[in-house]
């Protein structure tokens, strides 16, 4: 079996991050399972000279990491990563601000990547390269001659062509994923976005329902959507609800019903258009008041970045206004906290919780729908109020699903979700919790792999593409 790399942005080592991020969550049980490699930048930044790839091995995986320079990390982290790619990707052309510089510390580092990655390298890995970070790191891997399998994974949305073309030197950034021999994302909608970019802005021909020829390449596009470790979980939240921490919350509350929000801090989270909603609830819906408290968990991420202190400071304004408006001297309509959590004690929240506000503007995924889910008592679960704008919206039909632009709806879906039987919370908890297994975590990896580098006398891409999309 081929040695399996994985390369991302950030590398989870371990004991190093207490709370795991969403791509950690995705790759630690593949990597606990089947072993392998590890690369990506160590999260510090060198004054000078960034040093050699640091090497650490736990259980049976080797924990790759280099260091980046302070000019790298503002031209390629904070500047095109995330002020351009990050909001073109999230429709949000408004938001993006390019500048020829940080395009090339963007090609920069990864050639810096792909420099230091090459020496780990054995000619019969299988490379797995995440997110929108790296990619074009498997076009400097191969002008440095690597002709290993390698696959790419977009975390994100990937807008229709229409938002792509609007992408600063697209034309140079975005073929470089024809380098890839299977690229995945996380929507049918995501993926059929790429393809109608290839044949309509680049002219490529299709050489069968999944792949594009470049050149004498063939890269195969298919659909994976990211799972969570659902039955484990559910396992953890049965555990965490009787944690001192989740006592102390629910007591705190003293009987009132506890609606839930968790995200980061970022603007495709669509937290100020969920703070009217919510306040739009309490205008419609008047008897919940004093009945009702909505704790919303928001660490903050990328400070450096200017638009992200205007969310921040968007956010913390609706919530005075709302608390200020409603509140009580004995209830507080919202709990707003910018600390983070770690899974367990969310599992134990999340189980305790009425419902979830889940309502991104857009999302490529969301696991925080999912484990929601996954963590609900069947006997007694709470309702997921979810984004049809979030990825998660395809396998989480049975939630309530609404526009979180529009703030009349989402306040009645909360009243519906509050007010909303026992026996129609139990079926939709469990229609979603059965989609939930059958796309374990596990098995996402799996297919992405068995995709990507077909067992000997398998069928080959094509079908496993294709078993993939769910076509």
């Amino acid at each position: 079996m081929a040695r399996l790399v994985i390369v991302s942005n950030r590398v989870g080592v371990p004991d190093r991050n207490a709370r795991a991020g969403g791509l950690e969550v995705a790759i630690r049980p593949t990597l606990r399972r089947r072993g392998g490699l590890w690369f990506g930048w160590s999260g510090r930044i060198a004054e000078n000279d960034p040093g050699p790839v640091k090497i650490a091995e736990h259980d049976n995986t080797t924990y790759a990491t280099i260091d980046l320079r302070k000019d790298d990390y503002q031209e390629f982290y904070n500047g095109f990563a995330n002020r351009v790619l990050w909001p073109i990707l999230h429709y949000r052309l408004d938001l993006a601000e390019f500048t020829r510089r940080d395009l090339g510390g963007y090609f920069r580092v990864n050639e810096f990547f792909a420099k230091n990655l090459e020496k780990l390298l054995r000619p019969d890995d299988m490379i797995w390269v995440h997110d929108y970070h790296l990619i074009p790191l498997a076009k400097a891997l191969r002008e440095r001659g690597h002709k290993n399998k390698i696959g790419f994974f977009l975390h994100i949305p990937c807008p229709p062509p229409e938002i792509l073309t609007a992408l600063p030197n697209h034309e140079q950034l975005i073929p470089a994923l024809g380098q890839y021999d299977l690229v995945g994302f996380q929507t049918e909608v995501d993926a059929t976005n790429f393809a109608r970019y290839l044949a309509t802005e680049r002219g490529l021909n299709r050489v069968d329902d999944e792949g594009f020829a470049f050149g004498d390449r063939i890269v195969r596009i298919g659909v994976f959507p990211v799972g969570v470790e659902a039955e484990s979980f559910a396992r953890l939240a049965r555990r965490a609800i009787e944690s001192e921490f989740v006592g102390d919350v629910l007591g705190s509350l003293s009987g009132r019903a506890m609606i839930i929000g968790v995200d980061r801090l970022d603007y495709s989270k669509g937290l100020p258009e969920r703070m009217n909603a919510f306040e739009r609830f309490l205008v419609n819906f008047p008897d919940w008041r004093g009945k009702v408290t909505y704790l919303q968990i928001t660490p903050r991420s990328r400070t450096g970045i200017q638009e992200y202190a205007d969310i921040g400071r968007q956010v913390g304004e609706a919530v005075g206004r709302i608390n200020g408006t409603y509140g009580e001297a004995s209830w507080t309509p919202v709990r707003y906290i910018n600390k983070a959590h770690s899974r367990t004690a969310l599992a134990g929240l999340y189980r305790a919780a009425r419902a979830a506000l889940v309502t991104p503007l857009r999302d490529g995924m969301n696991l925080v729908a999912k484990e929601f889910v996954a963590a609900q008592n069947p006997d007694d679960p709470g309702v997921l109020i979810l984004s049809r704008f979030a990825g998660a919206a395809r396998e989480c039909s049975a939630a309530l699903l609404v526009n979180p632009y529009d703030s009349e709806g989402v306040a009645i879906a909360i009243n519906r979700a509050l007010s909303m039987p026992l026996e129609e919370r139990r079926q939709r908890q469990a229609d979603i919790f059965k989609v939930l297994v059958a796309n374990d975590l596990t098995h996402w990896a799996e297919r992405f792999m068995a995709t990507l580098e077909p067992p000997h006398g398998a069928a080959g891409g094509r079908a496993q593409v294709r078993a993939a999309a769910g076509r």
